[in-house]
């Protein structure tokens, strides 16, 4: 397997590398369920602080319950490595409130393509942090916004700008995570950090939970299910996530919101009978161009699987 260097120059890709792409398509896979299971479970009753406390909790148990039978000896972590996992964790924990009470208020659709923004975050936290700003970033940058502004070309009164700045919201967090993330697993193993970033995440979202001071609503089979399936999604996306950020980077695990957004619209489609309009769709080709030219971005090349070279050197 081959891929172009910046100069153009044909480099075979590392086994490191590969395995990192094959994480990269099995995570996009399971967070591609996200929305749909989402909302199949309001359907089943469930509200939003609900799910995702008790997504998350389950997904942590699961963790929890495959670390003591199977890698009791990974879940030693260092003191340094524990508080950058909690960082990662809490980040990761607030977004994913903004992305569900979203995802209450939109489209599994409309959320889908609104989420695929979070590559073009992590590339600017990565600015940020001292990567170069470069023509075709501001080219893609301007594309996205277009993009969006037809995505939200809907008829009189029927957008909901609150679910759309929420799940905007949702982006800039989750990007700000992987980015996060790629700091601390240059010294953190990736299943290892999964187990404690997962575990501040339910920490996070059931105290959020908690402070509502209200019970549990009514919930039906059906809504408990989509929230154990939701919770099984949550953990496998979350270890394949962090296993192709220590080995391919930030930039490149970005990425895979392409085949995200693929298996999100697909599964609206046929499971939630959803569908976009003509003008919509464009507005979906403009974001998935932008995303692709970030492939061709020099600014972007990232050293594999570790943090930017300025952030080693502070």
């Amino acid at each position: 397997m081959v891929r172009l260097t910046g100069g153009g120059k044909v480099s075979h890709l590392s086994r490191e590398q590969r395995e990192g792409i094959v994480s990269t398509v099995l995570a996009s896979f399971f967070l591609g369920w996200a929305p749909i299971l989402g909302k199949l479970a309001y359907r089943g009753g469930v509200a939003p602080f609900t799910l995702v406390a008790f997504r998350t909790l389950v997904a942590a148990l699961l963790l929890w319950l495959a670390f003591v039978a199977f890698w009791r000896r990974e879940i030693v972590i260092s003191w340094p490595g524990l508080l950058g996992c909690i960082g990662v964790g809490a980040v990761n924990g607030f977004g994913s409130l903004l992305f569900y009470m979203s995802l209450s208020r939109l489209d599994a659709s409309h959320a889908s393509l609104l989420n695929t923004l979070y590559p073009l975050w992590v590339v600017l936290f990565l600015f940020a942090a001292g990567q170069p700003l470069t023509g075709l970033t501001l080219t893609r940058l301007a594309l996205s916004m277009v993009g969006v502004y037809l995505l939200t070309r809907v008829g009189p009164g029927e957008l909901d700008w609150l679910g759309v700045s929420l799940m905007l919201a949702s982006g800039a967090t989750y990007g700000w995570h992987l980015v996060l993330g790629q700091w601390v697993l240059a010294d953190v193993p990736a299943r290892t950090a999964t187990l404690y970033i997962l575990t501040t995440m339910a920490c996070v979202v059931g105290l959020a939970r908690v402070l509502q001071a209200s019970p549990i609503e009514p919930i039906i089979a059906t809504g408990w299910g989509a929230v154990l399936a939701l919770g099984l999604t949550t953990v496998l996306s979350r270890l394949a996530t962090f296993s192709a950020l220590q080995r391919v980077g930030g930039v490149e695990t970005a990425l895979v919101g392409l085949l995200e957004l693929l298996v999100s619209l697909i599964l609206a489609f046929l499971l939630l009978g959803e569908r976009l309009t003509v003008v919509q769709w464009g507005g979906a080709a403009l974001l998935v161009v932008s995303l692709v030219l970030v492939t061709r971005d020099p600014g972007m090349r990232l050293a594999q699987g570790n943090v930017p070279l300025e952030w080693k050197q502070k």
